[in-house]
């Protein structure tokens, strides 16, 4: 399978973000130039090298954007583990006692814990980092991560059952999060199985969409998999990166631009200007398991839920956009105000359909019995034409502000037979 990025080095964005412009071939709500959601960026971002546990966590602004210290008051993650299906992690003072390992899928020297990249070392970073020595600080510091090593790339020969080799093994283990950030333009049927058999198993999967939309924005697997949710990369203003893909099959979107990153598989320095939908996804399975830390007997479904009510968005909720999904995660609204609805159990959010094996939490809510959410399965447009107010708000949470930018976002006309051609792709 190859990487998100296409490639080793170029897998960390290094350009500004925008807001993609209106797609011809959009199958679903698509947020025209100039419309953005965000946050209020608290902190500035200083790029230069450093080992200074200050100076690199001053580079990740989504810390304060997302209100970071707060949620910490609240959860830390705390009891969950995330499989991180990557490149290996090497246990950097930062992930000192936070990293386990799971299984080696590669035929390379060493085992789950030999990152042979850096690039799984800093999703796991971002994760469950808990800054010592100078690392990054992850948005879920209580958590722990568990390695899943696979290939990234063609130059290490990766076979399409070793990446489903690798997801299998994170749906075995006791890891409640599967984290890939990973992808590929190829749709491989024993990777499609271990997705689906990681869904019966109720994890909840996060994958990242892929990097390659200014040259062929391919579908990425296994990101388009039902039950998979796709995540894109934001900028600080809540933009969508543009190199970030975009297509039906983005359900979510996270900060991905302008982050500290390790430079290599040395491990002598983080380098600046990293990202990319890669580190979307670690964020995004970070704020899943805060949420999950503070709701144990909640099912996969309705952690995602939450986390799809109380995304940031301009538009309404059951017209998802091509290139932020249902909005920009953010945790706080939950875990500061209690908003989001976890509703059933038994029912996958991106789907709408019923899921095997899965039983109702023990401290779910009473809404979380009722009818499945309002949004359309995943690969569904909202049907109909609409047009999103344009609209200013703000709220306010254990002080810390959020702000979120409505510019007039206009929707796409979409007709039955996309509707249905969309749905059959998605779930053949």
């Amino acid at each position: 399978m190859s990487e998100d990025m296409q490639g080793m080095k170029p897998r960390f964005g290094r350009r500004e973000g925008w807001t993609a412009p209106f797609s011809g071939s959009s199958r679903r709500l698509v947020a025209l130039l100039g419309s953005a959601i965000g946050v209020l960026v608290l902190g500035s971002v200083g790029l230069a090298p450093s080992a200074a546990a200050d100076d690199v966590q001053s580079k990740q602004w989504y810390l304060d954007a997302m209100g970071a210290a707060d949620l910490w008051e609240v959860s830390t993650g705390k009891g969950i583990k995330v499989a991180v299906v990557d490149s290996g992690i090497s246990e950097t003072p930062s992930l000192k006692g936070r990293v386990q390992p799971g299984k080696d899928v590669t035929d390379l020297p060493g085992g789950s814990l030999d990152d042979y990249d850096g690039h799984g070392t800093t999703m796991a970073e971002l994760i469950v980092g808990s800054g010592r020595g100078g690392g990054i600080k992850g948005l879920a510091p209580g958590a722990e991560a568990v390695s899943f090593r696979t290939g990234l790339g063609n130059k290490f020969g990766t076979k399409e059952d070793r990446s489903a080799e690798a997801i299998r093994a994170a749906a075995d283990s006791d890891a409640q999060i599967i984290s890939m950030s990973i992808g590929s333009d190829v749709m491989y049927p024993d990777e499609e199985e271990a997705v689906k058999y990681a869904a019966s198993k109720g994890k909840l999967m996060f994958a990242s969409v892929g990097n390659n939309a200014e040259k062929k924005n391919f579908i990425g697997y296994p990101a388009a998999y039902p039950s998979v949710t796709g995540v894109s990369a934001a900028d600080k203003s809540g933009k969508v990166a543009k190199y970030s893909e975009f297509g039906e099959y983005v359900d979510l979107a996270a900060p991905g631009l302008n982050l500290p990153h390790w430079c290599d598989e040395t491990f002598r320095s983080y380098c600046d200007d990293g990202g990319g939908t890669s580190s979307a996804t670690a964020i995004a399975s970070a704020s899943a398991a805060l949420i999950w830390s503070k709701h144990p007997n909640w099912t996969a479904n309705q952690v995602l839920r939450v986390l799809i009510d109380t995304a940031g968005r301009d538009w309404p909720k059951d017209e998802p956009s091509d290139y932020l999904g249902y909005g920009l995660v953010r945790p706080a609204p939950h875990l500061l105000e209690g908003k989001g609805n976890p509703g059933p159990a038994d029912v996958d959010p991106l789907t709408n359909e019923k899921t095997r094996g899965v039983g109702s939490g023990k401290d779910a809510s009473p809404s979380a019995s009722g009818p499945a959410s309002s949004q359309p399965p995943k690969g569904r447009a909202g049907g109909g034409a609409a047009e999103a107010a344009s609209s200013s708000k703000s709220a306010e949470s254990n002080g810390q502000l959020w702000l979120i930018v409505a510019a007039g976002a206009a929707v796409a006309v979409i007709g039955g037979g996309a509707f249905a051609a969309v749905r059959a792709r998605r779930r053949a």
